[in-house]
C-alpha cells in the first residue's frame, strides 16, 4: 500500500517544502500506516499565520452578500460530496459510515447558520440621542484567528468555528489533530472551489510545536479549541497570558439520570446508543448512568441485552461500532477495564473479547459495562473517553442531582422521567450547561449555541451559533453628527445628552 504524505494547505495551496519531523496516521479497522502527516515546525507556522494576515484586509472588506455567496457555493459543495467525505474520516477515525455521515449533516447546519451572515452582523442605532447626534454599532472582524481541534470530529469540530470565522470577515489558520487530519485538507480544497480567497483558510498540521506557535504569535487575536480539559486549561492560560480571546472546550463525564417511572426500554436505547456510538469517543456521549430508586436492576438487563445485538468491526462494513482510533488510545481505555475490577465494580459486560469483524490488527475493544460503580472509582471520576459505561445506583432524585452538581464537568447531562415537573425541576437545578430531557445526547442545533459549564469550557463564549458571532467580532460604536448652519460655539463642559 502507498503511503501518501499529508501536508499543510497554506495560501490556497498544499505546502510542498521539506519537513523535519512527521507522524504515522492509521487505518484504525486495520492497524495499517496509510499516511504521514508533516508536523509544522515555527517556521511553518509564521507562514501560514503571515499567509492569513495578508489575506485579511481584503476579505474583511468584502461585501457581505459576496461572502453568503462563498458560504451558499461551499454549503452546497459539501452537501454534494459529503459522502466522499465521510470515507475519508471513516478511513483515519475508525467511526462507522452512517455516524460520519450524521457528524457531517450536523457540520451543515453550522455552515447554514453562517450563511446568514448578511442579518447575523446588523447593528443597533439610535437617532437623536442628543440634538442632531446619532449613535449606532457595528461588529468588525477580529483579524487572524486560530481554530485547534480534535480527532473525535474531524470535519463537524472544524466546521462549528471555521464558517463562523469567516462569514464575520476574519482569516483563519486551522489546526486538526495529527491523527486524522485529511478530512481538514479535503475541506479546504472544497472552500478553494467555493471561491474563497487564497489565505483566508490555512490549514497547518502538527503537534504541541504547532499550538504553542498559534498560542503565543503576535499576529493570531483568538484561539478556538476543543479537546481534553488539562488541555483547554493550558490553552485559555497560554493564550489569554499572550493577549488573545480564548474559547477552549474542554472534556466532560456526562450522567443520565433515569427515575423509575421512565420508560425504561426508551431509556436503555438511549444509554445503548449515546454510550457507544463512535465506540464512545463523543464529548457529549453518555459514560455514566445514574439509576435512581427501583430502576436498577431492569435497567441494567435491558442495556446489556441490547449490547448483545451490537455488531462491532470494520465501520465500511455496515457495522454498529468501529474500532478506537489509535492503539495507545485503545491500550488506555482497556487499562480502566482492569482498574474497574480492581475497585470492585461489577462487570456486567466485557467488551475485551468479542466477536470482530474486521481484521485482528485494528484497535478494537467492545462495548462495556460496569455496574455498582462508585463515585470514588478511577471509572467514574476519569474521562474514559472510550466504550465503557458504568452505572451508578442512587436512592432518590435529590441523590441523583447530588451527584451531578458535585462532579467537576459540566458539558452535558440528560434526565429519563415521565414526570414533566420532575424534569422541569431537573433542568434547573442541574449546574450543567446542555440539558437533555427524554434525549440522550442533547447537543443544541445550529442556531443556538454549544457550550458546558465547569471544567468544560474556558472561557465565557459557546461555540457556534449567536456565541460564535460574538467570539469572532468586536463591538465598535460610533457616535455621530453632522454638522449643520446651526451648530456653532464652543463649550468647554463635559459632553451631556440632553
Amino acid at each position: 500500500m502507498e503511503i501518501k504524505r499529508i501536508s499543510h494547505w497554506i495560501d490556497g495551496k498544499p505546502w510542498v517544502g521539506v519537513t523535519e519531523r512527521s507522524g504515522d496516521v492509521f487505518d484504525p479497522a486495520t492497524g495499517a500506516v496509510t499516511g504521514r502527516v508533516d508536523f509544522a515546525a515555527q517556521s511553518e507556522v509564521d507562514l501560514a499565520v503571515s499567509a492569513a494576515a495578508r489575506a485579511f484586509p481584503g476579505w474583511r472588506d468584502t461585501s457581505l452578500a459576496a461572502r453568503a455567496n462563498v458560504l451558499f457555493a461551499f454549503r452546497e459543495l459539501l452537501n454534494a460530496r459529503k459522502k466522499e467525505l465521510a470515507e475519508i474520516i471513516t478511513a483515519e477515525h475508525g467511526k462507522v459510515l452512517d455516524d460520519a455521515a450524521g457528524e457531517i449533516q450536523r457540520a451543515l447546519e453550522a455552515v447554514e447558520f453562517a450563511c446568514g451572515i448578511p442579518h447575523l452582523l446588523k447593528g443597533g442605532f439610535s437617532e437623536n440621542v442628543s440634538r442632531r447626534v446619532d449613535v449606532y454599532s457595528i461588529r468588525q472582524p477580529l483579524g487572524v484567528v486560530g481554530v485547534i481541534s480534535p480527532f473525535n470530529f474531524p470535519a463537524m469540530v472544524p466546521l462549528w468555528f471555521v464558517p463562523n470565522a469567516i462569514a464575520c470577515g476574519n482569516s483563519v489558520v486551522l489546526k486538526p489533530s495529527e491523527k486524522d487530519p485529511s478530512a481538514s485538507n479535503w475541506v479546504a480544497e472544497l472552500w478553494a472551489e467555493a471561491g474563497l480567497p487564497d489565505g483566508v483558510l490555512n490549514v497547518l498540521h502538527g503537534d504541541k510545536v504547532a499550538v504553542d506557535g498559534l498560542l503565543t504569535h503576535p499576529t493570531v487575536r483568538a484561539i478556538s479549541f476543543v479537546g481534553s480539559t488539562p488541555i483547554a486549561r493550558y490553552v485559555y492560560e497560554t493564550g489569554t497570558r499572550n493577549g488573545k480571546r480564548v474559547q477552549a472546550l474542554g472534556g466532560a463525564k456526562n450522567h443520565m439520570v433515569v427515575l423509575p417511572d421512565a420508560d425504561l426500554d426508551l431509556a436503555a436505547d438511549a444509554a445503548v446508543s449515546a454510550g457507544f456510538g463512535s465506540a464512545g469517543e463523543r464529548c457529549m456521549a453518555i459514560s455514566v448512568v445514574v439509576a435512581v430508586g427501583d430502576a436498577g436492576d431492569p435497567l441494567v438487563d435491558k442495556i446489556g441485552e441490547r449490547m448483545s445485538r451490537l455488531h462491532v468491526g470494520d465501520g465500511r462494513r455496515g457495522c454498529d461500532m468501529g474500532p478506537l482510533v489509535t492503539a495507545a488510545h485503545r491500550d488506555r481505555v482497556t487499562s480502566y477495564v482492569d482498574a474497574g475490577l480492581a475497585a470492585g465494580a461489577t462487570l456486567a459486560v466485557d467488551g475485551r473479547d468479542v466477536p470482530i469483524d474486521g481484521s485482528p490488527d485494528g484497535f478494537w475493544l467492545g462495548p462495556t459495562l460496569f455496574d455498582h460503580v462508585r463515585p470514588e472509582m478511577s471509572i467514574y471520576t476519569d474521562e474514559i473517553f472510550g466504550p465503557v459505561l458504568s452505572v451508578v445506583r442512587v436512592p432518590t432524585y435529590e441523590a441523583a442531582v447530588d451527584l451531578v452538581n458535585a462532579n467537576p464537568w459540566g458539558n452535558g447531562t440528560a434526565i429519563f422521567t415521565n414526570d414533566g415537573g420532575a424534569a422541569r425541576r431537573y433542568q434547573n437545578e442541574i449546574e450543567v450547561g446542555m440539558v437533555g430531557v427524554n434525549v440522550p445526547i442533547p447537543v443544541p442545533v445550529g442556531y443556538y449555541s454549544f457550550g458546558g459549564w465547569k471544567d468544560s469550557l474556558f472561557g465565557d463564549t459557546h461555540a457556534y451559533g449567536p456565541d460564535g458571532i460574538h467570539f469572532f467580532t468586536r463591538t465598535k460604536v460610533v457616535t455621530s453628527r453632522w454638522l449643520d448652519p446651526s451648530h456653532g460655539g464652543v463649550n468647554l463642559g463635559f459632553p451631556r445628552h440632553d
